[in-house]
């Protein structure tokens, strides 16, 4: 992914939701101007939520995510329905389509109570407008997806219910001035992607640019003397968790020190709870059981950070037999009962809503949530120290 690429994580995410056969797919098609979805008069085409990545004007980059029917029926039909209430955990604005020519059914009602309690901003688009000759409705559009009737007012609809302004969001950009050397320390190793950086370290170097400070990046063989070669000390040094217990040796203690991890858990808002969530791995017993989640899927390696190095670094932490369960991309539990403690990826990969809802589903279920970068500086004593940046968390520790 370049520099330029703006990942799914930091675009706008707009689900389009209905029963079977109310014409969500041919919505989506003429909202989009593009074939993504497969049109028919079968009912239950869509079968999987389809995702596209596009620049939607005036919108700017979003998700467009089309839904299978809320009404499907029989196991297979429930398992459709399930995954369509998971896309619900993730958008940030909902259309709800409805066919024109049947009007509102007990299923779209449902979808707007869900819609309601998510608080998950939506618009009614009233399909098959050159059927039923319907103008207007006093709760949504009337469109026609075979003619593009009112398509282009629904996407201004749409764009009008984007959240806009609020405080400016910062990996790290905030925590520097201007001229300011921050060091980024990259391992670069098997498991990392040749050629590329990941997208955490992208995403700090340019939030560092665009502030204006000077990223200095190097691997962590090159750490000790890349310090001596600057003229005094940066401002920060930058690493991937997976390096903390060679860096914490190096960087002075002067110098702050913090990861990708622990700066995405706070750019995605829930380091707090991270940092509160970590003090559960002392509490960890024979057979407790640990949920590895991240939010992205890739290929494994013999080293992988979520299902080896981490369970391994768990178990010798804490002396323990400890379960280990892992999940991956979209394939969150729907039921977190049955474990002890929750240690999520950094979320580079989902947007803040899913993050948000991850989040909260582990508090409202009661039980500790943390991530990566968190976990891994708590076992290895310097939590405290990775939160000097951060005076109100550090006093969490």
């Amino acid at each position: 992914m370049s520099l330029n690429s703006t990942p799914s994580g930091e675009r706008v995410h707009i689900g389009f939701f209905g029963r079977r056969n109310a014409g969500k797919s041919s919505v989506v098609n003429a909202f989009t101007d593009q074939q993504i979805s497969v049109v028919s008069d079968v009912k239950g085409t869509t079968t999987d939520p389809v995702t596209k990545a596009m620049e939607l004007l005036p919108l700017g980059p979003v998700m467009i995510i089309d839904t299978p029917g809320f009404d499907d029926e029989g196991a297979l039909g429930e398992e459709r329905v399930r995954r369509t209430k998971q896309v619900l955990n993730r958008v940030d604005i909902a259309v709800l389509v409805v066919d024109g020519a049947v009007g509102k059914t007990k299923a779209d009602e449902e979808l707007i109570a869900i819609f309601a309690n998510k608080d998950i901003p939506y618009i009614v688009a009233y399909n098959k407008c050159d059927l039923t000759g319907e103008k207007e409705h006093a709760d949504g559009i009337a469109v026609s997806a075979l003619e593009k009737t009112n398509i282009e007012l629904l996407k201004e609809t749409v764009a009008r219910l984007v959240k806009t302004g609020g405080e400016e969001k910062h990996l790290c950009g905030d925590l520097v001035q201007q001229g300011d050397v921050a060091v980024l320390v990259v391992p670069i190793d098997k498991a990392a992607p040749k050629g590329r950086l990941i997208l955490p370290q992208q995403q700090t170097i340019r939030d560092l640019l665009d502030s204006g400070a000077i990223p200095v990046v190097c691997r962590d063989e090159e750490l000790s003397l890349t310090l001596k070669k600057l003229i005094q000390p940066p401002k920060m040094v930058i690493t991937d968790s997976q390096a903390f217990g060679r860096v914490k040796d190096i960087v002075p203690a002067d110098v702050p020190l913090t990861s990708f991890s622990i700066l995405m858990a706070r750019y995605k808002g829930f380091l707090e709870t991270a940092v509160r969530g970590a003090a559960a791995i002392e509490k960890l017993q024979d057979g407790s059981r640990v949920l590895i989640s991240e939010g992205c899927t890739h290929h494994r390696q013999c080293d992988d950070i979520g299902t080896v190095k981490l369970p391994n670094m768990l178990r010798r932490f804490t002396g323990k037999s400890i379960v280990i369960e892992t999940s991956s991309g979209k394939g969150f539990p729907e039921d977190l009962t049955p474990y002890d403690l929750v240690i999520h990826c950094g979320g580079c990969m989902l947007n803040e809503r899913e993050m948000t809802y991850r989040r909260k589903f582990a508090e409202d279920s009661s039980i500790p949530f943390t991530n990566y970068g968190t976990a891994l500086a708590y076992m290895q004593g310097i939590l405290k120290r990775t939160l000097e940046i951060f005076p109100h968390l550090y006093e969490l520790v």
